[in-house]
């Protein structure tokens, strides 16, 4: 609803003051979902600037707490706004669930453009694909948690499958493909 309002010089400019409660701004992450389309890579790539600087400032386990504590208030908020628009599936626009999704995968990598990028790409396709049991958490789990959990198990895939590659390189000897994934990604290997 817009309002006229006077400015000094008797010129009348509409304005708007549309106030959004704060489950809504959290939920879309501050609009993201609203993007016509797209809406969960918008609300991935959203993630990534604040990712970065938690990540850069304090550390990968503040990350990882910070994904932790977004998942607890994007259940909130989740649940908030499907109480307020009255649907009990996952709407589009919610992307919250994705920002803690991104964060968890990103709190196991190095804060580089390289692991961003590899991080974004694998959790949006973990998120897109949904395999087993990501796929019957989407679609029996109801809800807050629902709308979150299963984007908290499409960051675990990414993350077993680095944590896979690290593992079985160093149980193989391989510490050349070691040193390139962790050079790769913006590490550096230590013998």
């Amino acid at each position: 609803m817009e309002r006229e309002k006077k400015i000094d010089n008797n010129v009348s400019r509409p304005t708007s003051h549309v106030s959004r409660p704060l489950y809504w701004y959290i939920a879309t992450w501050f609009g993201c979902g609203i993007s016509p389309v797209i809406s969960g890579t918008a609300g991935s790539l959203g993630a990534l600037p604040f990712a970065y600087i938690i990540q850069r400032c304090f550390g990968n386990f503040a990350l990882f707490g910070a994904s932790i504590v977004m998942f607890l208030i994007g259940w909130w908020a989740s649940n908030q706004y499907l109480k307020h628009t009255g649907r009990d599936d996952d709407p589009r626009e919610i992307v919250v669930d994705e920002v803690a999704g991104q964060w968890l995968l990103l709190s196991v990598l190095f804060p580089t453009w390289h692991s961003y990028l590899v991080g974004f790409v694998l959790f949006r396709a973990f998120d897109i694909v949904k395999p087993w049991p990501i796929s019957v958490a989407d679609e029996k789990i109801k809800g807050g948690i629902g709308v979150m959990f299963d984007d908290m198990l499409a960051a675990l895939y990414p993350i077993l499958i680095y944590l896979f590659i690290l593992i079985e390189a160093r149980w193989l000897g391989s510490q050349k493909l070691l040193q390139q994934v962790i050079n790769f990604l913006g590490g550096s290997y230590v013998h």
